[in-house]
């Protein structure tokens, strides 16, 4: 068998070499019939027992992997994260009861005009908006790619939050006193962009959520949000009863933001 190189010159940890290799194979479908067990990584990448477990220990930190005493270590089925229909939810909460670790990469918080997103929120088209474009990420993947305006007039405090292991939703009543108690979402699912896809990681076949937000505070709208979540580790649930049952509202007009 070929040793499989990694780079020994202490930029980085073998082990953490180790963990991004074996992720990067587990897209690539190498290990859909069987993962390797720990003698084998140690042979295939002639490192020590100690790094492999370590290796390890993060992929099943992340949900990759299941890997019992005893037992050789097996690939994951993908965890999906639940968001419950008809109720206003956190994605950091849902990611978080999921028993995955979630964090954010933030590409974009500044303040911006946009006259289309202003009339969704009824104000002046020229009129200021705070705007924070983030990756969300569960375990190591990434999961949503989540774009949110409000007005700077309401936000600016969110300026100066740091967003990469926070709630939009906690870091608003926190600074501003704001708390959404209501507002309406479009979904509905949708091919990624390319440019999508690549920042999602999405598999090629896999198609995604699109979700429109409208989130109202105090009697004002005060949040237009756009978040395209990956098809294949989401799910929404509805609870009914045979009283009460459920009623969904049909969109009648695409309102996506591309």
């Amino acid at each position: 068998m070929t040793e499989r190189r990694l780079d020994r010159s202490g930029g980085q940890t073998l082990w953490k070499q180790l963990q991004q290799d074996l992720v990067r194979r587990l897209r690539a479908g190498e290990f859909d019939d069987l993962f390797p067990g720990e003698l084998a990584l140690v042979e295939d990448y002639a490192v020590s027992r100690h790094t492999v477990r370590q290796a390890l220990a993060k992929l099943r930190a992340d949900g990759l992997i299941v890997a019992e005493r005893g037992r050789q270590p097996r690939v994951a089925t993908t965890p999906e994260i639940r968001q419950p229909m008809g109720a206003l939810y956190s994605l950091f909460s849902s990611v978080e009861a999921s028993g995955l670790p979630q964090h954010s990469v933030v590409r974009v918080l500044d303040v911006r005009a946009d006259g289309v997103i202003a009339s969704r929120l009824d104000l002046e088209g020229s009129s200021p908006l705070v705007y924070l474009e983030r990756v969300r990420f569960a375990g190591d993947e990434p999961l949503a790619l989540d774009r949110v305006w409000l007005p700077k007039t309401l936000a600016a405090g969110l300026l100066d939050a740091d967003f990469s292991h926070t709630s939009l939703y906690n870091e608003l009543a926190s600074r501003t006193g704001l708390r959404l108690d209501h507002g309406r979402e479009d979904i509905r699912a949708v091919n990624p962009t390319p440019a999508e896809r690549a920042l999602l990681h999405c598999p090629a076949d896999a198609a995604a959520f699109s979700i429109n937000r409208l989130g109202h505070a105090q009697g004002r709208k005060i949040e237009w949000r756009h978040t395209v979540v990956r098809g294949d580790r989401f799910a929404l649930a509805a609870e009914f009863s045979a009283h009460e049952g459920y009623r969904l509202t049909p969109a009648t007009k695409a309102t996506a933001l591309h």
